[in-house]
């Protein structure tokens, strides 16, 4: 047995999760990964604000990004701790955190705008004060090698997905409905057609920051606000007018591209707050159906996972829309799969950890349109 912890913050600022996982080789390439427990915890609201902040200036303070460092890293250590407890376990039993960090900027193609095109992407994280605090060693800065040989860094969940859900002979997709959506589209275990996954598009980050300006809290909580609301079809067409919709494969996105001014451009000013939300919805439904007919792929069958997995009028309605078409896709849940949809992409970044530790590539070219396969993320001693 080897645990791994993986650690997840991701775009909607919903919380902090964690993932333990046993994850021992089965093969050269290959690992048996099994989920032990995890937890989802809520984010500090002085923390929440902070990062808020910080993914959205122009210019960043070194000591604002110190101390948000700083916080994230201590919640994440008092989260280990917690589970380790829970579990009876002490930090010689685990062989290292995967720590994804939180997300201030993904800008994959750079600015178009600006003298400097050089793609980044930025996640804050001190994996040098988890290793302190936890006494286990962590991985961190995943990204960035993706980055470095090409690729746009994003998404790295299909490759785990990969490794949980393939099926014998038929494709499979998972959609995790986080701040932004992506789509992970899994060919049949003897077929030679590669991984197709990529972000879609808005799901909770811009429903969640529209809620939280009319409503005053962070979530439509069962997407009931939206359900109150009726589709503003003008706005839905304007919304889906936006560029990085029509951007070929591979490709990635994030709240530089998906955010309340960007929402604000495309307002007259005269919509009902229920009929923006519910538009919204329709947003993310409307770019997932078109994403995935745009891939030409039949599923067996769709799994949601993340945050958005919980809001009953996304999935009823993103359920009716998959339906229309010419063979209609069902969605199975993440528990009839065996897996908690909550925790799935920390126990992703579980999955990432025990491959640096293993010196195994962990990304997928075919998605994220590196040059080739890349071990990824630094190792910070225990």
């Amino acid at each position: 047995m080897a645990l791994y912890l993986g650690l997840m913050t991701g775009t909607s600022l919903d919380g902090l999760d964690i993932a333990l996982l046993d994850i021992t080789p089965s093969s050269p390439d290959h690992e048996r990964i099994r989920f032990i427990d995890g937890l989802d915890l809520p984010l500090p609201e002085t923390l929440r604000t902070r990062l808020w902040q910080l993914m959205h200036c122009d210019e960043a303070c070194f000591a604002d990004l110190a101390a948000a460092e700083q916080a994230l890293a201590e919640l994440a250590a008092s989260a280990v701790t917690r589970l380790l407890t829970r579990q009876q376990l002490s930090a010689e039993d685990v062989a290292a955190i995967g720590s994804h960090g939180q997300t201030i900027e993904h800008r994959p193609y750079g600015f178009s705008d600006r003298p400097c095109h050089t793609p980044y992407t930025l996640q804050l994280d001190n994996p040098s004060l988890l290793a302190e605090l936890c006494g286990i060693p962590v991985v961190a800065d995943f990204r960035r090698r993706d980055l470095a040989a090409g690729g746009q860094a994003a998404p790295l969940a299909p490759a785990f997905h990969a490794a949980l859900f393939s099926q014998p002979d038929q494709w499979h997709g998972l959609l995790n409905l986080g701040g932004i959506a992506n789509l992970t589209l899994l060919p049949p275990q003897d077929s030679t057609a590669d991984v197709i996954g990529f972000d879609t598009g808005p799901a909770n980050c811009l429903l969640d920051a529209w809620h939280a300006r009319h409503r005053g809290t962070a979530v439509d909580q069962d997407g009931q606000w939206a359900a109150s609301g009726k589709v503003i079809p003008d706005l839905l067409k304007r919304l889906l007018s936006a560029d990085y919709f029509r951007r070929p494969l591979p490709k990635s996105t994030g709240r530089e591209d998906f955010h309340l001014d960007w929402l604000a451009q495309h307002l007259t000013g005269d919509e009902a707050p229920a009929d923006v939300q519910a538009t919204l919805l329709s947003l993310t439904v409307e770019s997932i159906v078109r994403a995935l007919e745009q891939t030409g792929v039949s599923l067996a069958a769709l799994t949601p996972c993340g945050g958005g997995a919980r809001n009953g009028a996304l999935l009823t309605q993103l359920e009716q829309r998959l339906a229309q078409g010419e063979q209609a896709t069902p969605l199975v849940s993440c528990a009839d799969m065996g897996w908690n949809a909550d925790l799935l992409e920390a126990s992703a970044f579980a999955w990432l950890a025990a491959r640096r530790v293993l010196e195994r590539p962990g990304n997928l070219p075919s998605v994220t349109g590196a040059s080739g396969p890349r071990v990824l993320g630094g190792l910070y001693a225990r």
